[in-house]
């Protein structure tokens, strides 16, 4: 019984062994499964991680491509906008061979109620200078003005100066190129005129560009003459404002680096920003540092061309700031100064005072003991702060010796008439410009100046550009339109008493507070 019992319990083990090999695994197989499972992610983690590089590879790529995009569009963009420059080349000329054999010529407008005396100093008239110049044009002449408005019914003067000009360039049959402020009625009866006889009409918008103006006055001829000075091309400029400027000729020199000044404008006409870079051709061959070595009508002299703003001074160009600067520093006798408005402002609206000129002035007068006068129109815009600065730069004075600044006020009492000029003269340079002695003029407005001077060595001086600009100040101030500024009296230069205008106060401090006795002379330009 017992051995029976103990094989069928042997069976049934056997056969329950039997059994669970169907059920289970070994632990082999089961560790050998595992194995493969943690092969096979570790397969798909490797995937994984190669498709990720791949992917990053790939978005790198794609960056960097998108950058060099981007850095060829930002190029692009850049190269179109920069300034267009007017016309293909310059004829060949360049800062060796330009001429530098010049004639220069003053010439002036004189309103008919203004005369000075039969023995005074006498220039040109201006209408018959422009005729001049156009007379000499064989190409083009290339023209920028504030405005263009030659024919006005305001104001009818005897003097046909203005038809003169118009004829004259309506029968000329070189090509014009005007560039004026975009304010300008495109539509007006002159302009389309113009228009059908040759001329090209270009707009900058400056209101855009600096939110100022152009006050720009200069014409150049076939890029070898070229005037400069304050009238524009409006009627009053030949007709009851007292203008003055130079004519230059045979001076290419000068003459290319005008037109350069023209180019940049010309090229800003569809521009609603100021461009990131200028082009090569618009930088000066001269400037304050390296002015060009002339002679004007057969005496040597020094001269380069002046810009403002800043924003539009390319490369190495002199900026008319740099230019006042450089003359009142190197003068060492005199300085005789004939301006519309002197406003050490930044504007006439904004009470912050603006130090560029009025401190170079003041060094003048006490360090180097400078003689200094100053000439300053009396007009309707005349602002009543001047006064206080002229009296602020007289202070000065007192109690010193060898130092004397004199301040005069040109006040024509015709209606309609002004003193328009803007120049400075030196013992030893002249700068003649376009702009006021206001902070804004020089920050916001586009202007042209031209500074001349001659070597100390030079022996004849008599007709040299600088005494004959100084006789002319010299003309104006001892004539019977200018009143002297006195402790006592101020000049009232409009209709508006200067007696009902409140002293501006900065924090606790009061302007200095002018005298309140008037000499009245009631003007309007």
């Amino acid at each position: 019984m017992e051995p029976r019992k103990t094989r069928c319990s042997a069976g049934g083990h056997a056969s329950m062994g039997q059994g669970l090999s169907f059920g289970f695994q070994p632990p082999g197989a089961a560790a050998s499964s595992i194995i493969t499972a943690v092969q096979q992610q570790e397969y798909s983690a490797s995937v994984w991680l190669r498709r990720r590089e791949k992917l990053e590879h790939s978005q790198q790529k794609c960056i960097a491509i998108f950058a060099l995009v981007c850095c060829f569009a930002v190029l692009v963009a850049l190269i179109f906008s920069a300034v267009d420059v007017w016309g293909e080349d310059e004829d060949g000329i360049t800062e060796e061979n330009c001429s530098k054999n010049c004639s220069v010529v003053l010439v002036e407008n004189i309103p008919d109620s203004i005369s000075f005396s039969d023995n005074s100093t006498s220039h040109l008239p201006l209408s018959v200078g422009l005729n001049n110049l156009l007379d000499r044009a064989e190409r083009v002449v290339e023209i920028v003005s504030p405005v263009w408005l030659l024919n006005s019914s305001e104001f009818n003067f005897q003097l046909a100066a203005k038809q003169v000009i118009l004829e004259q360039i309506l029968k000329n049959n070189n090509k014009f190129i005007l560039v004026l402020k975009k304010q300008t009625p495109i539509d007006s009866a002159e302009l389309e005129t113009l228009a059908n006889h040759y001329a090209e009409v270009h707009k900058v918008n400056m209101t855009a560009l600096t939110n100022g103006n152009i006050h720009s006055s200069f014409w150049v001829v076939d890029r070898k003459h070229f005037y400069i000075g304050s009238a524009s091309t409006d009627w009053r400029s030949l007709a009851t404002r007292k203008e003055l400027g130079v004519l230059v000729y045979n001076c290419t020199c000068l003459a290319l680096d005008l037109h350069r000044v023209f180019s940049l404008y010309w090229g800003l006409q569809h521009k609603e920003f100021i461009p990131t870079f200028w082009s090569k051709r618009l930088f000066p061959y001269f400037n304050k540092d390296k002015p060009v070595n002339l002679s004007f009508n057969n005496t040597e002299a020094e001269a380069y061309i002046s810009s403002s703003p800043d924003a539009f001074i390319p490369k190495d160009r002199s900026s008319d700031l740099e230019a006042i600067s450089r003359v009142i520093q190197q003068a060492r006798h005199f300085i005789y100064i004939s301006i519309i408005d002197y406003l050490p402002l930044l504007s006439s609206s904004t009470l912050r005072y603006w130090s560029r000129i009025d401190s170079l002035i003041r060094e003048a007068l006490i360090l180097r003991k400078v003689r200094i006068r100053l000439l300053i129109s009396c007009w309707e815009k005349t602002h009543p702060l001047t006064f206080n600065f002229i009296w602020s730069l007289k202070s000065l004075c007192m109690e010193q010796g060898n130092c004397s600044l004199e301040a005069k006020f040109f006040s024509p009492t015709q209606k309609h008439v002004m003193n328009h000029n803007r120049f400075m003269v030196s013992d030893r340079a002249i700068y003649l410009g376009n702009l006021d002695w206001v902070g804004k003029e020089f920050t916001y407005n586009a202007g042209a100046g031209l500074v001349i001077s001659h070597p100390e060595t030079i022996k004849e001086r008599n007709n040299s550009v600088v005494e004959q600009l100084r006789a002319v100040f010299e003309r104006d101030w001892f004539s019977r339109y200018t009143r002297t500024l006195q402790n006592d009296k101020i000049p009232v230069c409009n209709e508006h008493s200067v007696t009902n205008y409140k002293i501006p106060t900065v924090g606790k401090i009061t302007l200095l507070q002018v005298p309140i006795q008037q000499s009245r002379v009631t003007i309007s330009p």
